[in-house]
């Protein structure tokens, strides 16, 4: 009887493959370029989504600076631009003021005034000492900005806190402007509330 055959296998390990596949770093470099440019691009002319932007405007602020003025009356646009530049480190870009620093505009009693004969003449000579505003007490001085002002830089700044922040009070002309500028020739010495109440609005 033959002895059955001796049966051998033998195995070769294969050498191990990857499953997977190294993206290539330039690709990678790439992508994070064409993103950072897009990003770019978005912020500098995407307006974010806003209708009213178009090239070459790229924001809102932006096409308002360049819309022709009204047809009359103060430039109210004008006048907000004004206020941001010099008025708004006090009074505070949403006209609630600040405290140790200015009263706020928003809803103030002397801003929405029916006259403007009063309002007119603080920005122009200056206000010194106590004042009542919304109900609160502020004893701060208002320097004299009126030499830096023409009649219609102010007539439009003073318009704009007028009809911001939710102030509704008719605009004030260059013409008023005029008037109480005309009045207080040689006149550098500041208000206070006791002589702006003897006088009219």
């Amino acid at each position: 009887m033959n002895a059955e055959p001796k049966t051998c296998s033998a195995t070769t390990e294969a050498d191990p493959v990857s499953e997977t596949t190294t993206v290539p770093m330039w690709l990678i470099t790439l992508a994070l370029v064409l993103l950072f440019l897009g990003a770019w691009v978005f912020d500098l002319r995407g307006g974010w989504f806003e209708p009213k932007v178009y090239g070459p405007y790229t924001s809102v602020a932006d096409a308002g600076r360049f819309q022709p003025p009204p047809p009359d009356g103060p430039d109210v646009k004008r006048g907000k631009v004004l206020f941001e530049q010099n008025c708004a480190l006090c009074h505070g870009n949403d006209g609630m003021g600040k405290p140790n620093q200015a009263p706020p505009l928003a809803g103030s009693e002397w801003v929405l005034a029916t006259g403007v004969n009063r309002l007119i003449r603080i920005p122009l000579v200056g206000l010194n000492g106590p004042i009542k505003v919304n109900g609160q007490d502020w004893n701060l001085q208002m320097a004299a900005m009126g030499a830096q002002y023409s009649d219609d830089q102010l007539s439009d700044l003073l318009s704009y806190i007028r009809s911001a922040w939710g102030n509704k009070a008719s605009p004030v002309t260059p013409e008023q402007v005029k008037k109480v500028r005309d009045d207080l020739k040689g006149r550098s010495q500041a208000y206070t509330v006791d002589e702006l109440m003897k006088l009219p609005e």
